[in-house]
């Protein structure tokens, strides 16, 4: 008997690696991010830093000579400090390791107001600060976060996304709710946000569910054991 959907299969088989091609390139990215914050934050920075100290030790040496220089060279270093903590944010922003460095807790606050920026609706956070999650885990419920977040402001009718993070019944849980029009595309095909909550789901060893409908929103859950064991953490 013939195949008679031979592209459905196709497409279905085809699935995980476009994941995985989709993956590698994000990671490809993520790496020049992480390069550039660097710069940002240990090289731009620190040289800002310096010139506020050198401004200062001039304006404490010519004090006497140049009335009026203590009023100038304040201005000038409240306009570094300015560009510094700008600085600092943009290196936030783009460098993707974020949890390891600073904590799940604030790099989901952190998540949470840069969607705040451009999000007509409401996104809220309630988060467990008990749940002392392991960074590994840390990690891939942020990524699942970023994106589900991505997801959800480009559906139709989404005005409020909530985000859980908790424990619950042995489990770390990470749950985001959105009150979005689900999607309506090809059956046979898995939108790109699915293929790559999957991807970092499957990856980072989480257990991932994701229900929802056209006139109920979307809820995604993901959830790993707690450890019997206090590892390092991200919290």
């Amino acid at each position: 008997m013939s195949d008679k959907h031979p592209t459905k299969r196709a497409s279905k088989a085809s699935q995980p690696a476009l994941a995985q091609m989709l993956f590698a390139a994000i990671q490809e990215h993520d790496a020049a991010l992480d390069g550039v914050a660097r710069v940002l934050h240990d090289d731009v920075s620190q040289v800002l830093s310096a010139v506020g100290l050198q401004l200062d030790a001039m304006r404490m040496d010519f004090r006497d000579q140049a009335p009026g220089l203590d009023d100038r060279a304040a201005e000038i270093q409240t306009m570094l400090e300015q560009v510094i903590e700008q600085l600092r944010d943009i290196s936030n922003e783009l460098n993707p390791s974020i949890v390891e460095r600073a904590g799940l807790q604030f790099a989901l606050d952190r998540l949470v107001g840069k969607f705040r920026k451009t999000f007509s609706g409401s996104v809220r956070l309630h988060f467990d600060a008990a749940a002392r999650v392991p960074t590994a885990i840390a990690t891939t419920f942020y990524k699942i976060a970023e994106c589900a977040l991505e997801s959800a402001i480009v559906r139709p009718r989404c005005s409020a996304i909530d985000i859980h993070l908790k424990r619950a019944q042995g489990d770390f849980v990470l749950e985001i709710r959105d009150n979005a029009e689900a999607d309506q595309g090809d059956r046979g095909k898995l939108p790109l946000a699915r293929l790559l909550l999957d991807y970092y789901a499957s990856k980072g060893r989480v257990a991932l569910d994701i229900q929802g409908g056209p006139s109920r929103g979307t809820v995604i859950r993901a959830s790993h054991p707690l450890p019997d064991s206090v590892p390092e953490v991200a919290s």
